[in-house]
């Protein structure tokens, strides 16, 4: 079986991403064995019950709020936790900082995005979504300069435009899709 092109795959969104994340995800292989991580814009001053909601949706058992220090583990779907930034060190494992949010935004899609790339390299895959700020777009940056594969959400699909319009714009050679492309990308760049 071929490898996968991937040991990776990173997702970030705000105002008007979690419906399109849900088209993603519900589109993969039963048995994906590639870790996830979303990083997507929460109140921070109102319990969120996300990761809930999307397990529920993706009817599967858990989605995983990270622990500081927690290894990453195939097959996972990951989401960053409320009002922290979610990071990746070097040996696999998930760290959480509560330092200034970035980009308005903590957790920081930037923030997660860059240390990611600077772990997983040229097999990092990182996808941006629809919001209404710029978070995000230096982070895909990052993971270009790695080596790495950026996808944006193509403006004309996405409810709010700003997020992926402020990435296409200082990243000339991101890939711009909308979310069917990306399925159709997604499952032709995996195995099971």
């Amino acid at each position: 079986m071929e490898k996968n092109k991937f040991d990776i795959i990173t997702i970030g969104g705000s105002a008007g991403s979690i419906g399109v994340a849900l088209i993603l995800l519900k589109s993969l292989p039963e048995h994906f064995q590639i870790p996830i991580v979303l990083i997507i814009h929460r109140m921070k001053n109102i319990t969120s019950q996300l990761n809930k909601l999307l397990a529920k949706e993706l009817g599967i058992k858990e989605v995983v709020e990270p622990e500081d220090k927690e290894p990453i583990r195939a097959g996972i779907i990951y989401l960053a936790a409320q009002n922290y930034h979610l990071l990746v060190e070097q040996g696999n494992t998930f760290s959480l900082d509560y330092s200034e949010p970035v980009n308005f935004s903590r957790p920081s899609i930037d923030v997660s995005f860059e240390s990611i790339a600077r772990v997983y390299k040229h097999k990092t895959l990182a996808i941006l979504l629809s919001g209404a700020n710029k978070d995000g777009a230096a982070g895909l940056g990052r993971v270009i300069g790695e080596g790495g594969t950026a996808i944006v959400q193509s403006p004309e699909t996405a409810e709010y435009p700003a997020m992926p319009k402020a990435a296409i714009d200082i990243n000339p050679s991101v890939l711009i899709q909308s979310p069917e492309q990306t399925v159709h990308y997604l499952l032709n760049q995996i195995t099971t």
